[in-house]
């Protein structure tokens, strides 16, 4: 059995249905490749022709293809050898004026360590590579920020039930198969923005029938979640509250995550007043998630999704139109954006887990976030060393946590002071089973018999030194009284701060 896929997948970008915007956008790559001689990243929902695309471009300009799947030969190696041979090497079975076309599809499963130094691989021959490139991927920002700034981007969207039903009228024709209207419009409906969807149930729906008619149609929708992307679209430029409210039910984010999502890109359509009232409905709904984490009642969790959603959506006051080039929160961006990075935060939230009794997860999105903000640049000295010795941190994780500097004096010397907080501690919960051994002080008796001593030889003979003793006892009280002073500065700092409550 022929999949209908492939069977009628477009031998030109002129037979392209939908993205008329993003065809245009790669036929203008590729007949500017010889000047800029960069790669292409495709990125969009699956189903949408990405890949039909890059084959019917191959097509138009005469080039062969060679494709690499990244799901199945990620290493490093694997990619250099099978890649680089492709895209490096203009051979005689080269097309018009010697180009190949080398297609790496799903783009977005290359993860650095994970894949063994793929992702470098891969941006290393884009730099350097001889031949076009197109890359293929679902998730544009589940690629490196290395291998997005090496290459051109164009963005495929969903294709809508208008585009979808000419393709489907074209297949039953060339397959000898009547229909109903209505039929190849339920079909269309079902997978409205999954191109390839839909003629994959036209054909377990037609294939072997004389006609296709609306009640062999079963209206049963298939499973999709809609992109956060997508739905960003919704909540902030199109649909009334109601609407947005309904359309989040259908996005794969639970909300503590996608208020990040919402408060980090309403900004760049939102203006005015209509931002102030926004975030407004955003506070409300930051308060809900509070109580959530606080009770554990995850109830009010369709408060905070009401204030989010339906709050944002109504606090627009004009319509909004273009396109906005959303972006994942900044805030995961900070975190997420290196594998060091990832390990260092993944190494404190593994010590917060352990000493709190709590989840990986629970560590890394609900308390990591709280201890950055009591303890920024190490303005509670306090908090800070009290922080890095419950968790057990060294100088690179303290300054992860508080943004200063790793080599900084005040990094270090918290670093050293909540070492000795830590043996004081071991000390204390010794219960005394360290008395008597050496380095330890000698009992009380003995203090009045070593000050009699100190002061007969301070007194010396026609009372040498009793002026300097006398300086060095008013500088000691001047000393005492510098650092109350500046302990009573700090504390009036960290209740200016709202952080006394953590002391």
């Amino acid at each position: 059995m022929t999949d209908w896929t492939e069977k009628y997948r477009p031998d030109s970008l002129s037979e392209l249905r939908g993205n008329n915007k993003a065809r245009d956008q790669l036929r203008e790559w590729a007949e500017g490749w010889e000047d800029h001689r960069e790669a292409v990243i495709l990125h969009g929902p699956p189903g949408v022709g990405k890949t039909s695309a890059a084959h019917a471009l191959a097509a138009d300009e005469g080039w062969p293809t060679i494709e690499l799947n990244a799901s199945d030969s990620r290493t490093k190696d694997v990619i250099e050898r099978v890649a680089g041979e492709a895209a490096k090497s203009g051979t005689l079975t080269g097309g018009s004026g010697g180009r190949r076309l080398l297609i790496m599809d799903e783009a977005d499963n290359i993860h650095g360590n994970a894949d063994r130094g793929g992702s470098r691989a891969v941006t290393s021959l884009i730099k350097e590579a001889g031949q076009p490139m197109v890359l293929i991927a679902n998730d544009y920002y589940e690629m490196s920020n290395g291998l997005r700034n090496a290459c051109q981007d164009v963005e495929f969207r969903s294709v809508s039930a208008r585009s979808i039903r000419p393709v489907l009228r074209d297949i039953c024709r060339k397959e000898g198969i009547e229909f109903d209207d209505d039929a190849l419009e339920r079909i269309a409906e079902m997978n409205s923005s999954d191109l390839r969807g839909a003629i994959n149930d036209l054909q377990a729906l037609g294939e072997g029938r004389d006609r296709l008619t609306a009640d062999d149609v079963v209206t049963d929708e298939r499973d999709t979640t809609e992109g956060v992307f997508d739905y960003l679209d919704t909540v902030i430029k199109e649909a009334g509250a109601q609407e947005a409210l309904e359309a989040s039910y259908d996005v794969d984010e639970t909300p503590d995550d996608l208020i990040n999502w919402i408060e980090d890109n309403m900004p760049k359509d939102y203006y005015g007043e209509e931002l102030a009232v926004a975030f407004k409905f955003l506070g409300n709904a930051d308060r809900w998630l509070g109580r959530v984490r606080a009770t554990q009642n995850y109830s009010f969790w369709r408060y905070a999704a009401d204030n989010m959603t339906a709050g944002v959506a109504a606090a627009r006051r004009e319509p909004k139109g273009g396109w906005t080039r959303y972006g994942p929160p900044s805030y995961w961006s900070k975190l997420g954006r290196s594998r060091g990075t990832r390990d260092k935060r993944d190494y404190i939230a593994r010590k917060i887990a352990d000493a709190n009794g709590v989840s990986m997860s629970t560590a890394r999105r609900e308390v990591l976030p709280y201890l950055a903000t009591m303890t920024h640049h190490c303005k509670n000295r306090e908090l800070t060393v009290a922080m890095t010795a419950r968790y057990d941190l060294d100088a690179e994780h303290v300054s992860f946590v508080t943004g200063s500097g790793e080599t900084t004096n005040k990094v270090q010397s918290i670093v050293g002071d909540a070492e000795a907080l830590q043996e004081e501690a071991s000390v204390e919960g010794s219960q005394g089973a360290f008395e008597g051994s050496a380095g330890v002080e000698a009992p009380a008796e003995s203090d009045g018999d070593e000050a009699d001593a100190a002061g007969d030889a301070g007194a010396g003979d026609d009372g040498v030194g009793g002026d300097d003793t006398a300086d060095a006892g008013e500088e000691a009280v001047d000393g005492v009284a510098d650092e109350e002073a500046k302990s009573e500065t700090a504390a009036e700092d960290d209740e200016q701060a709202g952080l006394s409550d953590f002391m």
